[in-house]
This record gives structure tokens, sequence and C-alpha cells, in this order.
């Protein structure tokens, strides 16, 4: 959630935000109704313990006929007491759902609009010129023996698939890649659960908007996790971080689940859009005064990465409506896809600020030595949705595939990959 006291002070700006993202500005003006009856309530609380305190010791010392009035004003001080208490509780239960309905406030800088509204940054490589009809990547790995869509769909249902043979030696040379990136880079490298609860998902904001995105155990009051971000958000809750050497980095492997809920009809081919796939996705703590630059070494790992498969993409900065409640700012690259024509995103990175961190209280000592609320940042270095672009990228007109030179050690030197 968004610092409170930026919401007292400047409420414009805040509104602003809200107006960007296409969302309410009067849940703004709701917050800060919620914060001063709040207030008001812990002061009429604060005004009759005291109120009790002082009484208390003026009936130890009265006088015998002076008693009874005193030890009267008490009881109904004592009536009066718990009632604002009661008050108190309350207050506090409607601040935190007014301020749990805010999302985080956005970077200056950000475009305001929906989807279609994000700015392209820069471009980097040029898409391939086939003097052949480019196969797309179903095609391509169903000849490799890489991609079983038909008996994932058997097996699962929509949207599953099974990776075999190449395919699966692809993902996992992928992967390793990726975390041996990391690794070099100064993360430490975590292989996550899976399985995390409401609070931890909620924490992150992942209960909000996208709350139909994600799979739940009913019986167990558990949620499968769509990114190894939240249980990495998680893994800190409810502790004071040291952050004195600077930032504190993880590089967490998952396998991540998701509904697809809304996107009927859309990607239906492939695996592009699924329901399971494989992650290795940066998470960062840092001091929030740190967090736009760390915001840019992550792009910059994610540029590496991408360099390394050697796939044309461009960098974009996502539009304030597209962003989820807890990004202040977000930027994708979006590699070319050939068949399809135009770029599809393999990466996303996002400064979530504090935002995170307040709800899961997440907190580092500042120079004075007083806790504060730490920032959060998370980047993908890698997913299963790579191997679309690295196989219609790389293809020649036989079915084959060169492997990316990068790529080589990790797949036990192997230089093309060979139709069946």
């Amino acid at each position: 959630m968004i610092d409170l006291r930026l919401v007292r002070e400047e409420p414009d700006f805040v509104r602003a935000s809200q107006a960007a993202r296409g969302e309410d500005p009067g849940t703004v003006d709701t917050l800060l109704a919620a914060d001063e009856r709040r207030r008001e309530a812990v002061g009429r609380a604060d005004a009759l313990r005291a109120e009790q305190k002082t009484l208390g010791k003026k009936v130890s010392s009265a006088a015998a006929d002076e008693r009874p009035s005193l030890l009267a004003r008490a009881k109904e001080l004592s009536g009066l007491a718990k009632a604002a208490e009661a008050e108190q509780a309350g207050a506090d239960v409607a601040l935190r759902a007014a301020h749990l309905a805010v999302p985080n406030v956005i970077e200056h800088g950000v475009p305001a609009g929906g989807e279609a509204d994000f700015a392209v940054l820069t471009e980097v490589g040029t898409p391939p010129q086939f003097d052949f009809t480019p196969r797309d990547h179903l095609e391509l790995g169903q000849a490799l023996g890489a991609i079983d869509t038909d008996r994932g769909a058997k097996v699962s249902g929509a949207r599953f698939y099974f990776l075999t043979g190449p395919g699966a030696l692809l993902q996992l040379a992928l992967l390793n890649m990726a975390v041996a990136q990391a690794v070099e880079s100064g993360f430490t490298p975590v292989i996550t659960p899976s399985l995390v609860r409401p609070e931890v998902m909620g924490g992150t904001g992942f209960l909000g908007a996208h709350a139909a995105e994600i799979y739940r155990l009913e019986a167990d009051d558990l949620y499968l996790v769509g990114t190894s971000e939240v249980p990495l958000a998680g893994l800190h809750m409810d502790e004071i971080l040291d952050l004195s050497g600077g930032p504190l980095r993880y590089a967490g492997w998952s396998t991540c689940y998701r509904r697809e809920a809304g996107s009927h009809g859309k990607d239906t081919k492939g695996i592009i859009r699924v329901h399971q796939f494989d992650k290795v996705e940066m998470f960062s703590y840092c001091d929030p005064a740190q967090a736009r630059d760390e915001h840019s070494r992550l792009l910059a790992w994610e540029e590496e990465m991408l360099a390394k498969v050697e796939v044309p993409y461009r960098v974009v900065d996502i539009a304030a409506g597209d962003l989820g409640s807890s990004a202040a700012r977000k930027l994708d690259c979006e590699a070319w896809i050939p068949t399809q024509g135009r770029y599809r995103e393999l990466t996303s990175t996002s400064n979530c600020t504090t935002f995170q961190a307040r709800r899961l209280n997440i907190r580092y000592r500042d120079a004075a030595g007083r806790p504060q609320a730490a920032a959060t940042l998370n980047g993908t270095l890698a997913t299963t949705r790579w191997l679309v672009a690295i196989l219609e990228n790389h293809q020649r007109p036989d079915g084959s595939v060169v492997v990316p030179a990068a790529l080589r050690p990790f797949l036990g030197g192997r230089e093309v990959l060979e139709p069946r």
C-alpha cells in the first residue's frame, strides 16, 4: 500500500496517478476520510484512557465523602473507553480497507492510458528476412519432437503441453543459463514453493484485479503462484533487513500457474499463452532511494539475456492503466515473432517501490537506525515463452533450428536442432 503521509500531504498527486491509471480518484478522498476518522477515534480513546488514569490516582487519595462520585465517574469512563476502543478498532478496519483499495502511485513519466498506450523506448536488432515461408513455433516444435500440445490437452486439457526431447533440453539450457548469469551478477538462486498463503498472495497485490488469474486450493486455503515474485516477496515478511551492503537480490526458479481467465480464443495455438510454464525471476529488496537505479539494472540484465539468445526485441514503457496495482512503473522487453509479424512480451520488470513491503511488513534500518519500508522490484530473466522466439527466429528452410552460440554450452555443445 502507499505511504499515508503522501496521501495527506499531496492528495492531488495521488489523484492524478489514479486518473492516469483510469481508476476512480475518489478512492483517495475515501482514504483521507477514513484516515481522519481513525485519527479522531484514536484521539478520543487516548483522551479517555488518560482521564481514567488521572481519575484512578484521585480515587486512591480521595476523602471518603468524595469517593462515591469519583467511582461513579470511573464507571462511566470505563464504559466510554470501551466504546471508544471499539470505535477505534472499527476505524482501523475501515482505514485498512480504504488503504488497500488504492494502487501504487505511478512514477513520473509513465504513459497514461491502457494496454495499447505503451511507449516504445528502444528497438534492438533487425527482424530476420527469410527466403522461404517460415514455420511457426508449434510446427517447428512438432517436427523437432520438442512440443506436444495434443497429448498435453489429452492429459490436462487446453493450454497444456509436453516439452519433449530437444524441447525439454532447450528449456533447461535456457533456464540454467539464466541462473548462471544471475549468480554471476550477485543473485542468490532460490527454488521457491509453488503454493502460498492468502496473506502472501494478497500482500504482493495479486488478489485485486488479477484474482481471476489465480488457481486456489480451497480445501487448504492456499494459492498456486503465477510467478516466483510472490514467494520471494513473502520470504522476508515481518522482517527487518540489513541493506547496508546494498540491494538484496534473489533469482527464483519456479513453475508458474495461470488460469488465463478472459483469454478465450487468444493464442490458443502453441505455447504462448498457457496454464503452466517455468520461469527464472529476479527479485530485489533495496533502499527506496535506490529503486529507480535498481530498476534500470534489472532491465539491463534482461537485455543481456536477450542478447545471448540473439532475437530482435524492443523495450516498452507500459501505460499506467496496464501496470497492475503493485507497480509504479513496468518496462517490458518484447521479442519479434516472425510468423505473427509483431513483437510479443518475453520479460517484464517492475518497480513496486514500498507498496508490497508495506503490506508484508518488510523493513530495513536507515542511516539513523530507524526501521523504514523497503522497496521491492522484480524482473523476468527467462521463461518457457522464450522458446517461441528462439525457434522462430533461428529456423532454417529444412525445419532445423540453429542454437544461439551462448546457449550451446548449456545444451552439451549442440549447434543445431534437427527435425526427426
